[in-house]
């Protein structure tokens, strides 16, 4: 009682300052509480299914695990892993040094419809125990298998947040229906392609929970299959006697919506290759319903024990990416011939219809209607032993970057029920506002006679980055040059948010674009001639590479980001060091059977007129050209004739055919009668191009355009045809027509390759 009392009379001053001490020590606790909010880490689960599913959650994972500070790694293994007769790849985890926090045998054998459907339930009974015991903030899920939407199921169910991986792509099967739901399902997409994007977006997922981040494999892929001991993989595999590019790498698995129909085009797959008789490896079908019957009849026709066949149940991806890149040519339906083969330009052949729909690179070939041997067998004589230009549709090698700083953004605060945005978001244009979305460029290479110049420009038209450099003497050190900026511009690209999606060069000379090669070159650009620019660059950078004309890159860019856009038929004409241009004819570019369609600058307009660079009389080029013009300058100089009053020309400097213009501005009547030939010269060019194409539009493009425009539209006026006199000369608006129609062949090829 005397305590309580004594508690009951306290000091009204001590009982304040009682009160205030509360108030702080409450504050302190809630700070220390809010602090430590803060600071906890991201518990990331990551749940892995099978071998194939684990190549492209490997690299994630090993981001995570990198990362000791920011996440806290739990990893689930399932499905066939844990199966002998898949290779029990669960010791391929194991030997990655992955501490594993649950191991759940999943799989119901039989390998039918009936199994699958058991598989899954049996799922579904273990995994919520496991989930519960884990308590992850984010599971992380891969793909379109039926263990993958056990997975997904559960964990929607039981209010944990889900990253899935892959989603929004199709593949012709109910691989389709199994990877939709579990986007369904998933409250986070890291898709790999702009298509599947506009997908997820199409299927009303939340725009703002969408990464474009490539495909985690490709990190590892590109970093490591270029080893020096490939040749030791190949042949641990294959034998001693095999060599590069002449062996076969066969994957195929069975379609569970046409079983037995996928089971007849094995065997037809098998027939061809004994006759094709060449090394292969073959790899065993995945767990789905039909494998059993695969497998029998591969044993039926003793391809384990063929001489030619070497079978197997897994390979550890690293050396698969060594086989697979040295491979005279991939066969089957897996996944992995549409996506990692095209990185290395290995030759595909797509057997039937589990990959339709999937976009791919040039690489590969489809026998959707793959119903007899010999089909197959032709198939084999086209691509086998063919090289192609390497692809990135599925990847740039930086997803698992992105997707850490994804996770790192995501507010567990948020409400974990997900909105959905109807109606459809419209196509999406690229726009750099954070890092969920990145803009797709181009990487634009201009090789002129003065300077090396390489830029990326984006879909827009407009150039992110320049860089310039004088442009070697030499075709050693030129490659050198060029490789060495490009693979600076690729790294600075990453950190610019943008997403290269192939290499463009415009280059002087005649060049066949369809192989990539400059033919002949200028004389502006030595030591240039027969060169093959595609496949260095390509097999550099791991990326496609278009390569062209300079005068007909400058008429793709006016027809993309020009006075030519919209415009059905027009030419466009340079005047610059020389004269060129290019035609486009019905919306597309004119080359010719031997590349030199559109050599307008030698276009003779005179029998006997001053010699041309070419080494013949009369061209337009002759006349026209910057060149011609400093030409005639200077004899005017030596002459004396050239300088007027008002006209300042220091001693030291070089006379070009700007102070011959100058001049004529300034009622010098020489330099007038020059100007006014070379103008009608250029002008009766361009009536012959009139009276030949019956183009709708001229377009004047490089430093003399202006100058050039009003002569050469009186010319028009004056001597073309009525029904010809009437179309518009226009100068071009274009600061860098040579690098924006470089990019344009990228960005017009590479964003519509669908098959």
């Amino acid at each position: 009682m005397e305590k309580l009392a004594g508690s009951l009379f306290i000091n009204p001053h001590e009982r304040y300052y009682l009160s205030m001490k509360r108030t702080r020590d409450k504050v302190e606790r809630k700070n220390m509480d809010e602090k430590s909010q803060c600071q906890r880490k991201l518990r990331v689960c990551v749940a892995t299914c099978n071998r194939a599913d684990y190549s492209k959650l490997a690299p994630i994972m090993c981001g995570i695990k990198s990362h000791p500070d920011e996440f806290e790694l739990e990893v689930i293994v399932l499905g066939s892993h844990l199966i002998d007769d898949y290779g029990n790849t669960i010791r391929m985890i194991e030997q990655d040094d992955f501490d594993i926090s649950s191991k759940l045998h999943t799989i119901v054998r039989g390998e039918d419809e009936a199994a699958m459907v058991e598989s899954v339930g049996l799922a579904l009974v273990k995994l919520p125990d496991v989930l519960q015991r884990l308590r992850p903030d984010i599971l992380v899920i891969h793909g379109d298998r039926f263990d993958a939407l056990a997975l997904a199921t559960a964990a929607a169910l039981m209010n944990i947040r889900i990253l899935h991986v892959e989603g929004g792509e199709v593949s012709g099967t109910i691989d389709d229906s199994i990877r939709h739901a579990i986007s369904k399902l998933a409250h986070y997409h890291a898709c790999c392609t702009r298509t599947a994007e506009q997908h997820l977006i199409a299927m009303c997922e939340d725009h703002s929970r969408i990464l474009l981040a490539g495909c985690p494999s490709y990190d590892k892929l590109l970093s490591t299959h270029r080893r020096d001991d490939y040749m030791d993989v190949i042949k641990s595999w294959l034998g001693d006697n095999v060599q590069d590019h002449d062996y076969i790498v066969a994957l195929q698995h069975p379609v569970t919506t046409d079983i037995q129909h996928s089971v007849k085009i094995y065997g037809l797959m098998l027939d061809a290759l004994i006759t094709f008789n060449k090394r292969t490896l073959i790899l065993f079908p995945n767990i789905d319903a039909g494998s059993k019957e695969m497998v029998r009849v591969m044993r039926k026709k003793g391809i384990e024990q063929h001489p030619n066949f070497r079978a197997v149940k897994h390979i550890p991806f690293e050396q698969f990416i060594q086989l697979l890149g040295h491979a005279g040519c991939m066969i089957g339906n897996s996944s992995c011939g549409v996506r990692e083969a095209g990185a290395f330009g290995t030759p595909v052949i797509n057997l039937g219809s589990r990959q339709t729909g999937r976009e791919t690179g040039e690489n590969v070939i489809h026998v959707r209607d793959a119903d007899t041997q010999n089909k197959i067998y032709h198939a084999l004589e086209l691509q086998f032993g063919k090289r192609y230009p390497c692809s990135k549709v599925y990847g740039d090698g930086n997803a698992v970057p992105r997707i850490l700083k994804f996770l790192r953004t995501i507010d567990l605060d948020e409400p974990l029920q997900k909105t959905f945005c109807f109606p459809p978001v419209k196509d999406c244009i690229s726009q750099d506002i954070d890092h969920i979305l990145e803009m797709q460029t181009a990487l634009a290479v201009d090789l002129g006679g003065t300077n090396l110049r390489v830029a990326i420009v984006c879909q827009r038209g407009k150039i992110v980055k320049k860089y310039t450099q004088p442009n070697p003497k030499t075709f050693k050190d030129r490659m050198q040059l060029l490789l060495k900026i490009c693979a600076d511009a690729t790294q600075d690209a990453v950190s610019l948010n943008c997403r290269i999606l192939g290499v463009g060069v415009s280059t002087g000379g005649r060049v066949n674009p369809q192989e990539g090669v400059v033919l002949h070159s200028t004389k502006l650009i030595e030591e240039w001639s027969s060169v093959d620019l595609r496949t260095p660059i390509s097999d550099a950078l791991h990326l496609p590479v278009w390569v062209d004309n300079d005068g007909n890159c400058a008429a793709l860019a006016e027809k993309k980001f020009g006075h030519g856009k919209g415009v059905e038929n027009f030419v466009t004409v340079i005047t610059g060091t020389g004269v060129g241009g290019g035609i486009i004819h019905q919306n597309e570019l004119i080359h010719g059977s031997t590349f030199c369609a559109a050599e307008l600058g030698h276009i003779m307009v005179s029998l006997d007129g001053p010699e041309c660079s070419c080494g013949r009389r009369g061209c337009v080029e002759a006349f026209a050209s910057g060149m011609a013009l400093q030409k005639e300058a200077k004899k005017l100089h030596d002459e004396d004739l050239l300088k007027v009053e008002g006209m300042d020309l220091k001693l030291v400097e070089p006379v070009t055919a700007v102070h011959l213009i100058k001049a004529a501005k300034l009622g010098n009547s020489k330099a007038e009668a020059v100007l006014n030939k070379a103008s009608t010269a250029l002008g009766v060019g361009i009536v012959n191009l009139l009276h030949m194409l019956n183009p709708s539009l001229v377009i004047l493009s490089g430093v003399l355009a202006s100058y050039y425009q009003a002569p050469v539209q009186k010319t028009i006026s004056e001597r073309a045809l009525v029904s010809a006199q009437n179309i518009n000369v226009v100068v071009s608006h274009l600061e860098e027509p040579a690098l924006l129609g470089a990019a344009s062949m990228v960005l017009d090829y590479a964003t519509r390759r669908t098959y």
